[in-house]
């Protein structure tokens, strides 16, 4: 059997050019119970966050004197693949647990809410690669609706190498099939990468072309991230 060609003439398998991301939609306040919450959809790939607090600790010896502390659930629910995955956390969702806390804690003013913890919750209910991106993008969304104050939103895009081209936004096949994928997450005001992770070896150039094509998906999806909450403000003084 022929094998598909992922990229034709400079364009991809699904129309896009190499430069160009999925469809993007995000909206927040989607939850009733959450403090704050978000939904956030890249083409095929959509994450729902929810986030609870600033509230207690427990158990208490956890909590931190002079700061709250952040905690990150990254979760796939079992049918958002076609392989249905185990419910419950895994390695992998532990991993990226970590990572998301980490890009986003460089934003928050923690220091204002002492002996609190502030937890999000993200969800994976449609998986088509840069899953770790969607959460992102969604937990940053969801904390700004909880009214958390924050330096900054995140944002978080893919970048990568398909075959042997430089590509925005990695997705579907080209996740299996591609030589090389690079999520990133940005915190714009200060133009400071807080993730970066790579699954791949390149020359100190093309890495520099990857990278800044991961930001340039960044500073879009910043720019729908805002939208989203201006959204939400316009709503509430119409009512």
């Amino acid at each position: 059997m022929e094998d598909i060609k992922l990229i034709k003439s400079g364009i991809r398998l699904d129309g896009r050019k190499l430069d160009e991301t999925r469809p993007i939609e995000a909206k927040v306040g989607i939850l009733k119970r959450a403090n704050g919450s978000a939904y956030f959809r890249i083409g095929n790939t959509i994450a729902i966050a929810g986030v609870m607090g600033p509230r207690r600790v427990y158990p208490k010896h956890m909590e931190q004197a002079d700061r709250a502390i952040l905690r990150t659930d990254y979760r796939m629910a079992p049918f958002s693949t076609t392989d249905r995955s185990r419910p419950g956390p895994n390695r992998r969702s532990t991993e990226i647990s970590m990572v998301t806390r980490k890009a986003i804690e460089p934003v928050l003013f923690l220091e204002e809410f002492p002996k609190t913890s502030i937890d999000v919750f993200i969800e994976i209910i449609q998986a088509d690669a840069s899953t770790r991106c969607a959460g992102i993008n969604a937990a940053a969304l969801a904390l700004a609706d909880a009214g958390i104050p924050m330096r900054d939103l995140v944002s978080s895009c893919s970048a990568g190498i398909v075959e042997n081209h430089v590509v925005l936004d990695v997705a579907g096949k080209e996740d299996m099939e591609g030589e090389l994928d690079l999520p990133i997450a940005f915190y714009p005001k200060k133009k400071q990468i807080t993730l970066l992770q790579m699954d791949g070896i390149v020359p100190p150039e093309q890495f520099k072309k990857i990278l800044h094509l991961a930001i340039k998906g960044c500073e879009k999806i910043y720019e729908e991230q805002k939208k989203a909450l201006r959204a939400r403000y316009q709503i509430e003084l119409a009512e």
